[in-house]
């Protein structure tokens, strides 16, 4: 009978073995994501069982928005972060400000700067930092191995166009002239990665758009994010503008619209922004490589 019960109580805890390793991964961090990429990051590994907060930019998906909302990436406080109690925080470069994230650290909690390349290469570099971060590092080798693919069948299949349009990115911030964007941004990256070029020469990060300017660059897209088209106050009104309306881009009607956290996060959906905005440069290009 004793040798029963120890063979039942066996089987017993050899079952309830996986479970148990599942919940001790889950309790294993108590996450706070800086960056919308970096949730996108937590999430696509299956970690976000683990987050306790996030901040204002991390959009997607939908379930994110319910985390308390520590506030807006580059305008931090300690006082409400480690108010929640964190191991860990997963703050995406240029975060802060950094005698904040100083603050959180010399507190015991564990930051991490997670990488922001606007590049494919800077994409796997974010996945391998929250993955090794989190104890996760074949699941990071899993996703960014997949992520690898989808860069390398997009390249290839834009690659074969010949046609390269200018392209102009908007961005709007407050009243007044929107802001364009110049070398290096995330938005010169994901035009160049999508068989684009950028309209804008001579200066990098985003400066106001004169109309002079504007004239000079005659981009054949405008491109912009959806909550600036809105800001803007919609597509007639952003080509109505003087600065655009005398542009190719403007008397053709050619205006790109996409989510701007898709557009530039540079996280797990940025083949899914390439692919999105390739098809509308290069309307005549097959491109159902992702699938749908």
């Amino acid at each position: 009978m004793h040798r029963k019960w120890l063979v039942a109580a066996a089987v017993l805890v050899a079952a309830a073995l996986p479970h148990a390793k599942v919940r001790a991964a889950e309790d294993a961090h108590r996450i706070v994501s800086v960056g919308g990429a970096v949730t996108e990051v937590v999430y696509a590994l299956g970690a976000d069982s683990g987050l306790i907060a996030v901040d204002s930019t991390s959009l997607y998906p939908d379930s994110a928005r319910a985390f308390p909302d520590v506030g807006y990436m580059r305008q931090l406080a300690a006082e409400p972060i480690l108010a929640m109690a964190p191991s860990i925080v997963l703050a995406v470069e240029d975060a802060g400000p950094p005698t904040v994230l100083d603050q959180i650290a010399a507190a015991g909690v564990r930051v991490v700067h997670v990488p922001d390349e606007p590049t494919p290469e800077g994409v796997i570099a974010k996945v391998h930092t929250v993955a090794d971060a989190l104890g996760l590092s074949s699941e990071g080798d899993e996703l960014a191995s997949k992520l690898e693919q989808d860069f390398a069948a997009l390249r290839d299949k834009i690659a074969t166009v010949e046609d390269r349009p200018s392209v102009l990115y908007l961005l709007s911030i407050g009243s007044g002239a929107p802001l364009a964007a110049g070398a290096g941004t995330a938005a010169d990256g994901i035009i160049s990665l999508a068989g684009g070029r950028n309209a804008i020469e001579g200066f990098t990060d985003y400066m106001p758009l004169s109309p002079e300017a504007a004239v000079t660059a005659a981009p054949d897209y405008i491109l912009i994010d959806q909550r600036s088209l809105d800001a803007l106050g919609g597509e007639a009104a952003l080509l109505a503008r003087p600065e655009l309306a005398a542009t190719p881009a403007g008397t053709e009607g050619r205006l790109i619209a996409l989510d701007g956290l898709l557009l530039l996060g540079f996280g797990p959906r940025t083949p899914q922004a390439v692919q999105a905005l390739a098809e509308a440069l290069h309307p005549d290009l097959t491109l159902n490589v992702l699938g749908r």
